[in-house]
């Protein structure tokens, strides 16, 4: 399926696929491009076989992650010896990062561009379709292109490149473009620059870029900068936009969710912003993403457990539990700190759901350091928990530090406290057998591979039918997006199925590992959402 775009007399559409790869994050910025692309006449296609021009929206927050993005890239250009693939351009933090680095290197790419390129893509790609070659983005350190006092950035920020910010579109809440093609922009209302690249009954929203941590072993505040809040009023004009487009659940996503509003002013903003959110008609599910544990303050998880239609979860960037790594990570925090954070949101909900990650094989870590992270671990049952080992990455301050553990200790750590957590989530999950969950559809297939009813056939999440039976899967409230598990519902063949968006009561009877089974009560599915037709998913380029 493919998009209305604004024909013109002057050039003739061309086709394009915009490849995603890496964090929420980064899909919010794939559609904000392709909602500039669409508006400058270009047609989104799904495959980048059937594109004149492959864009691959990289990662380059890990190495592992690097490796994707330039797989997604190879594979990208070998389309141009078989296919209708004319050319292929890098953007996203990879290209942002590496820049000319990775365009030396990788010939395939027709072009590097960076973030300050997003704003006039159309007219990038034009060129480079018509034989000119563009110069290669220079990397720098884009903290450098704003005021180290956050009170003085906003007025700042207008010239400098935002991406998933709409920043040139959408100003303090006033439309400054009206005339958009249908699927762009509302009927009324500010602007959004966006153009959903899928079908799914959730998405990603964007409340702020960048991070003023200047955690040892991150990258990220150097390539995206730092924070800056998006103004509550154009967050609040495309989450009714997303419920336009069929969406149940917005994902509030950032580099750093609890620094909202302090270039604002105001350090409770986005305790203000989730209160108007749930105002928001036809919006059932608003989850908040990346808390930081040293920033979260008691008023903060009272808000969110208090607005009803915010899901009892919290996504908290632990990395680890004893206080000397954590000081070497230059962040802040220890076992008995962490553990009370936890323990003051389940006194308020005991069935809220907690995810973290942590780095084993920061240097200087011992094996005492990782038997209080372990301590922390089997204390804390949290209910998801991704395990990474510790690797350099270019330009940190942790890249020169000394006392560096050995590659085979990091993976032996790694193993030992991953087998510990999925023992612990597999846990968690089993105490919740009994429960009543609502559960989100966001898939519904039968046992021979045939969607049933009115369900989304592309669905990401796959479901596997058991015997004449039919599964449905989604997610449970404490249940994340794509990474946190989800729970499965069955149906007998011939009973009526609920519609991807609906929201679905149901009993937990099972768990399997961090994945739950729930029989549905008999009650009515939620009322029936807003369907205005996304495009198709468009190739995905890496697992997310």
């Amino acid at each position: 399926m493919t998009s209305q775009p604004i024909e013109t007399d002057l050039q003739p559409s061309r086709t394009v696929a915009v490849v995603t790869l890496g964090c929420a994050r980064n899909e919010v910025d794939s559609e904000e491009l392709a909602g500039r692309l669409a508006d400058g006449g270009w047609i989104l296609v799904e495959d980048a076989g059937d594109a004149d021009v492959a864009v691959v929206n990289t990662c380059g927050f890990v190495e592992q992650a690097k490796k994707d993005s330039i797989d997604a890239l190879l594979e990208a250009s070998d389309l141009k010896e078989h296919g209708r693939t004319q050319k292929v351009v890098a953007v996203g933090c990879l290209a942002e990062r590496y820049g000319k680095e990775l365009a030396d290197q990788l010939p395939e790419a027709d072009a590097v561009l960076g973030f300050d390129s997003y704003t006039d893509m159309s007219s990038h790609l034009r060129a480079i379709l018509a034989g000119s070659t563009p110069e290669a983005h220079t990397p720098g350190d884009r903290r450098r292109l704003l005021p180290l006092s956050p009170v003085d950035r906003q007025a700042a920020s207008t010239g400098v490149a935002l991406p998933g910010h709409g920043a040139d579109a959408v100003h303090h809440g006033v439309a400054q473009v009206p005339d958009l093609p249908e699927g762009v922009a509302p009927d009324s209302g500010p602007r959004v620059v966006r153009r959903r690249l899928d079908g799914r009954p959730w998405a990603p929203l964007k409340i702020a870029s960048g991070c003023d941590r200047r955690c040892a072993f991150c990258a990220i505040p150097a390539f995206r900068g730092s924070f800056v809040s998006r103004r509550p009023a154009d967050v609040l004009a495309e989450a009714r936009w997303l419920v336009d487009q069929g969406v149940r659940e917005v994902f509030l996503v950032s580099e750093n969710s609890t620094s909202y509003g302090k270039d604002l002013g105001d350090l409770r903003l986005l305790e203000s912003l989730v209160e108007s959110l749930g105002e928001v008609e036809g919006l059932p599910r608003i989850r908040v993403s990346y808390l930081q544990p040293a920033e979260i303050r008691p008023g903060l998880i009272e808000t969110l457990l208090a607005v009803p239609t915010v899901v009892p979860y919290f996504d908290i960037s632990f990395q680890h539990a004893s206080e000397p790594v954590l000081r070497r990570m230059r962040r802040f925090g220890s076992t008995e700190a962490f553990l009370a954070l936890v323990e003051q949101i389940r006194a308020i909900r005991p069935d809220a759901g907690i995810r973290s990650n942590v780095i084993v094989g920061f240097p200087g870590e011992t094996e005492e350091d990782v038997a209080e992270l372990e301590r922390f671990l089997t204390a804390a049952r949290l209910d998801v928990v991704g395990v990474f080992g510790y690797s350099d990455e270019d330009g940190t301050e942790a890249e020169g530090y000394a006392d560096k553990v050995d590659e085979d200790v990091v993976a032996e750590r790694v193993a030992r406290v991953q087998s510990l957590v999925d023992e612990l989530m597999a846990q968690r999950a089993e105490e919740r057998v009994g429960s009543v969950v609502e559960v989100l559809v966001e898939s519904v297939e039968r046992a021979d591979g045939d969607s049933g009813g009115d369900a989304d056939a592309d669905a990401e999440v796959e479901v596997q039918g058991v015997g004449d039976e039919v599964e449905v899967v989604g997610r449970s409230p404490f249940q994340g997006p794509d990474v946190d598990g989800v729970t499965l519902l069955s149906y007998a063949d011939g009973a009526t199925l609920p519609r991807v968006g609906d929201l679905v009561r149901a009993t937990v009877v099972a768990s399997e590992g961090v994945d739950l089974v729930a029989e549905p009560l008999a009650e009515p599915p939620s009322p029936e959402p807003r369907t205005q037709q996304a495009p198709e998913p468009l190739e995905a380029g890496a697992e997310r």
